[in-house]
């Protein structure tokens, strides 16, 4: 699938304008996207989603109901199922959800219906912030304001490590730079929906801003584009 092409129908998707403002942020693991995500959409009274815990809902709605994890129609009903509402990102943060989402992730069946349901959600008004990998490519091309979030992989990993010995885990830092290197190689090598900056994206480096400070930097891209738009 090119990037752009519609996995719900495999056509090219429509870059045209939506009355209701949406904001992507694409980026890779641990670049702070996320975080970035659920402030934006606070501080804009939008609603947010987190696209990777849908691939999680999915795959722990299969693991709790002892199915396989290979039947493609099975995982891609299950994840019309998904509630958007109430993902639990402690309970759908486990590494075992992570794995199990890994797996179903790459099934086309099961990304169709994600992307389909992705983009009713991001259409309800009055506006939804989508954090992801492929939201300004694939899901919302047509979106208000793409932000491509990123970071060096030594500073993604020093983060990670330090959330997780923060919570009081156990982690190598060279461990998690080995994994993160080993994950932007995947997800920017695949050939479905491969993480890269749409056309049209603002990149934001986020290597040497706390969150304070790329909160800002992000809500004046925002601002600029809003504004812009407004007055096209």
């Amino acid at each position: 699938m090119n990037a752009g092409e519609d996995p719900a129908t495999g056509k090219e998707a429509s870059a045209a304008p939506r009355a209701v403002r949406i904001i992507a942020l694409d980026g890779p693991a641990a670049s702070g996207k996320g975080t970035l995500a659920r402030r934006i959409a606070s501080h804009y009274g939008y609603r947010h989603l987190d696209t990777g815990l849908t691939y999680r809902a999915a795959a722990k709605a299969l693991l709790d109901a002892g199915q396989p994890l290979d039947d493609e129609a099975l995982a891609a009903r299950m994840a019309g199922d998904v509630d958007f509402e109430g993902l639990d990102r402690s309970t759908l943060s486990a590494h075992a959800i992570g794995e199990a989402a890994s797996r179903i992730a790459v099934m086309p069946a099961v990304r169709r219906a994600l992307v389909a349901a992705q983009r009713r959600f991001a259409e309800e008004p009055p506006g939804s912030v989508l954090d992801g990998r492929d939201i300004g490519t694939v899901v919302c091309p047509g979106a208000s304001v793409k932000l491509f979030v990123t970071a060096s992989p030594e500073t993604r990993a020093k983060r990670r490590f330090e959330e997780i010995v923060g919570k009081g885990g156990d982690a190598r830092y060279e461990a998690i730079l080995d994994d993160l290197k080993e994950r932007d190689a995947r997800d920017m090598g695949r050939t479905d929906s491969p993480l890269r900056p749409a056309d049209d994206a603002h990149l934001l480096d986020t290597s040497e801003m706390g969150i304070e400070s790329a909160f800002q930097a992000a809500r004046d891209l925002i601002d600029r584009a809003l504004a812009a738009a407004s007055e096209s």
